[in-house]
C-alpha cells in the first residue's frame, strides 16, 4: 500500500501540467513529463491524434497549440481516480472540465477523460503515458 503522501504529489502534477499549460509555462510544463513519455487524444469518438512520442513531440504539440490560442484556458481536473499505484508507477484516471475566457465571456468548451500512467524518475513523479478523450470538439 501506498501512503497518502504520494499520492497527493501525483495529484499535485497532474494539477501542476494544467497550470502550466493555461499559464504557458512551458518549462514547467516540460518537467511534469518523461523524457520518452507518449501522448495521444481522442476527439468526439473519433480518429486517434498521435501517439506524440518523446519529450520534445510532446512540448511542440503543447506550444504549437498555445500558439494558436487567443482565449486563456483553464484545464480543471477533478475525480482523480488511482487504478492502481505502488512505489514506482501509477495509474490514474481523473475528469477534465475546459474552460475559456475571452472577449469578457467564460464558456465551457468541452470536457474528458485523462488516462495517465506515470512514473517515479529520481524521487519525482512524471506522466509517462497520457490518453485524453474529449467529448466535444472545441
Amino acid at each position: 500500500m501506498v501512503d497518502t503522501t504520494e499520492k497527493m504529489k501525483i495529484s499535485e502534477l497532474l494539477s501542476k501540467s494544467a497550470y502550466a499549460l493555461d499559464e504557458r509555462k512551458l518549462e514547467m510544463l516540460g518537467e511534469c513529463f518523461s523524457e520518452d513519455a507518449v501522448f495521444s487524444l481522442r476527439i468526439a469518438e473519433g480518429d486517434l491524434v498521435g501517439p506524440f512520442t518523446g519529450h520534445g513531440e510532446i512540448m511542440k504539440l503543447m506550444k504549437d497549440s498555445m500558439d494558436t490560442q487567443t482565449d486563456k484556458r483553464r484545464h480543471v481536473c477533478s475525480n482523480v481516480f488511482f487504478e492502481k499505484v505502488d512505489s514506482e508507477h501509477a495509474s490514474v484516471l481523473s475528469y477534465l472540465s475546459l474552460f475559456a475566457t475571452e472577449n469578457g465571456e467564460i464558456k465551457l468548451l468541452t470536457t474528458g477523460l485523462y488516462q495517465d500512467e506515470v512514473v517515479k524518475i529520481d524521487d519525482q513523479w512524471k506522466l509517462k503515458k497520457r490518453h485524453l478523450d474529449l467529448e466535444l470538439p472545441y
